[in-house]
Formats: C-alpha cells, sequence, structure tokens
C-alpha cells in the first residue's frame, strides 16, 4: 500500500464522514441547547464524564466508525441521563453519589495537612493559587477551598468572614462558626 492510498479517503468516503461529522455536530449542539449548558460544565465527576463521552461518540460518528442513527442515540441517552442527574441533584437524591465533599485546606494561616493529603494537593499548589488570587500575606486569607470540580478558591478580603460561606465544605477539625472575625 502507498502512501498516497494511506493518506488519502475516496470521494463517497469523505462525503459520508463529513455529512456525519456535521450531522453529529449539530446534534450535539441541539441537544445542549434543549438541556443546557451545564452539560458541559465542569462541576463534576459525572459531567467531566458526559463531555469525554460526548466527544468519543462525535469522533466515532464523525469518522464513520459507528453510524450516524446509533451517535444520535448515544448523544440522546446521555443528554438525558445528565437532565435526570441533574434534576435528582437538585433535590439532594444523587448529591453523595455523584458529586465530591468540598475540602478545607487552609483556614486562617494554618494548612490542615489531613485534607491536603486527601486532596492530593501541596502546600505549593495552595501557595500558586493564593498567588493567583493576589493574596499578599497569609493573614489576608480566611479560607481556601478545594472544591467538587477540583479548583481551589481562596476567600480572602477586608471584612469579616461570613462561615456560613463554609456550608457544605468538610472543615476537619476547624469549626469556622466559632471563629467569626
Amino acid at each position: 500500500m502507498d502512501i498516497v492510498n494511506r493518506l488519502g479517503t475516496s470521494g463517497p468516503d469523505l462525503t459520508v464522514v463529513l455529512i456525519a461529522g456535521l450531522a453529529i455536530y449539530l446534534w450535539v449542539i441541539a441537544s445542549s441547547r434543549l438541556v443546557g449548558l451545564r452539560s458541559f460544565a465542569k462541576m463534576s465527576a459525572f459531567d467531566f464524564a458526559m463531555t469525554v463521552a460526548i466527544g468519543s461518540i462525535i469522533a466515532a460518528t464523525a469518522t464513520g466508525t459507528a453510524p450516524l442513527a446509533d451517535g444520535a442515540a448515544a448523544v440522546a441517552v446521555l443528554f438525558f441521563g445528565q437532565y435526570l442527574v441533574a434534576r435528582l441533584r437538585r433535590r439532594g437524591i444523587l448529591n453523595r453519589a455523584v458529586d465530591n465533599t468540598p475540602l478545607l485546606l487552609f483556614y486562617r494561616g494554618d494548612f490542615l495537612e489531613d485534607h491536603l493529603r486527601r486532596a492530593r494537593v501541596t502546600r505549593a499548589d495552595v501557595r500558586a493559587k493564593l498567588r493567583e488570587a493576589n493574596v499578599l500575606q497569609f493573614d489576608q486569607v480566611d479560607a481556601v477551598v478545594f472544591e467538587t470540580t477540583g479548583d481551589v478558591s481562596v476567600l480572602h478580603g477586608d471584612g469579616p468572614f461570613d462561615p456560613r460561606l463554609l456550608e457544605g465544605v468538610d472543615c476537619g477539625p476547624v469549626d469556622p462558626g466559632t471563629q467569626v472575625a
């Protein structure tokens, strides 16, 4: 087999790839408009899996590995599943199964070493996030939270700290409710 045959494709094959690729792309856009952009949000492990699965389906359908009808059906099933899980999460039914619990990593000058280990985050990672948040002094920081999405939130400012911001966060040995500034 020569290099031209290995790199090329026939006209009918290319036409099928173009039509299938465009069709599945438009179907994903229509489905995401119907269900909402949250389908591709960086919210939970389930959302991440959804994004990866959709990408795989688009690739398989666009390259002709999977028939267009199968790809469209798979996309519909994933979006329906995403919609269903989002509704159940809103009612609190699947929260623990789908979402990680946010972890307090740093609180008022102290690193929570056990939580750093659990999150597989280093002190250097936290310091980098503090710099990213324009923190100039450790005493400016009330809390650093490892969110369910894998993002790190830095809570800092001049005003008093409202402990309600840490509701639902695993604070470990820290009780922010009793330490309001």
